[in-house]
């Protein structure tokens, strides 16, 4: 047990120091979160960064045992390899929950909720004071996730992919699939100087169910919604959250280069005609410059 402690806090340190992590709650969460208790039974299935060549699926591979020390690196980790469903690298996650800036009491929206580790790290930063609402579209994960979030009554574990309304705001709304925009629901949701995180992805048949894109974070203002760029990522597409003519609309703005996604500065939800400011246009809301 004291090994496995020491694991712990080596990984939450290491991905403190290569993600940048300014949230201590988040450290601390990374090492007292049992992340083996919210996977499937191992030997893993598992990835690194260099496992995504860019072409076809990511190279995979099989740690040697089901030794609990094998999970706490910066991978992800599969928990439906034949659908290529992982629970996600920790570099890749923690950051975007850094930029939430939770604090103790406040509410979170988590949406694609997986097994419930980031669920439970997002928990662990709000305490039993705070409120963590999650989704997941698949329903057996959703049982699972609830299973193993059980020891924190303050989450609550539903088996949908979205709700078109919500009881009371969020302080924060973390999206963890790619999406080709944001619901209604959740920016009506979000309070005043919330945040959230949305990873607005394109895909294409060849690439299953991975799509690609940019992860915006957006902050609910006095007036509006600010964004900014927070990354790039290829990530599971959303189920049931996902609109064709958007992903061709995404893709096409993709092609365009990073310069043009970074250039967005704010979300509008006002009627408007598309114009040159316009990054991607949707049916109720715009990203623009």
């Amino acid at each position: 047990m004291i090994e496995i402690a020491l694991r712990r806090q080596f990984y939450a340190e290491e991905i403190e120091a290569v993600a940048k992590l300014r949230t201590a709650a988040l450290v601390d969460a990374l090492a007292t979160v049992p992340r083996e208790r919210f996977l499937r039974a191992g030997p893993w299935t598992v990835l690194a960064e260099t496992d995504f060549t860019g072409a076809g699926p990511a190279k995979t591979r099989e740690t040697p045992d089901a030794d609990p020390a094998r999970v706490y690196h910066n991978i992800g980790i599969a928990i439906d390899p034949a659908r290529q469903l992982f629970n996600g690298q920790p570099a890749t996650l923690a950051p975007w929950i850094d930029g939430l800036e939770l604090k103790p009491g406040a509410r979170v929206l988590h949406v694609g909720a997986g097994l419930g580790y980031y669920t439970a790290l997002m928990a662990h930063c709000v305490g039993p004071s705070g409120r963590v609402l999650a989704f997941e579209a698949d329903a057996d994960l959703a049982r699972e996730a609830s299973r193993n979030l059980s020891a924190m009554p303050w989450v609550t574990v539903r088996g949908e992919a979205a709700a078109d309304s919500f009881d009371g705001a969020f302080d924060a709304i973390l999206v963890n699939a790619g999406v080709t925009h944001p619901l209604d629901a959740w920016l009506d949701a979000l309070a005043p100087g919330g945040r959230m995180i949305l990873p607005m992805t394109a895909s294409v048949p060849a690439m299953g169910p991975i799509g690609k894109g940019f992860v915006f974070l957006l902050t609910r203002t006095g007036d509006g919604f600010t964004a900014r760029v927070a990354g790039f990522v290829a990530i599971y597409s959303a189920i049931g959250l996902r609109e064709e003519w958007l992903n061709a609309a995404l893709g096409k703005a993709m092609m365009s280069g990073p310069l043009g996604a970074q250039g967005v500065t704010r979300l509008r939800r006002d009627r408007h005609e598309p114009g040159i400011p316009c990054w991607v246009h949707g049916a109720s809301f715009c990203l623009s410059a």
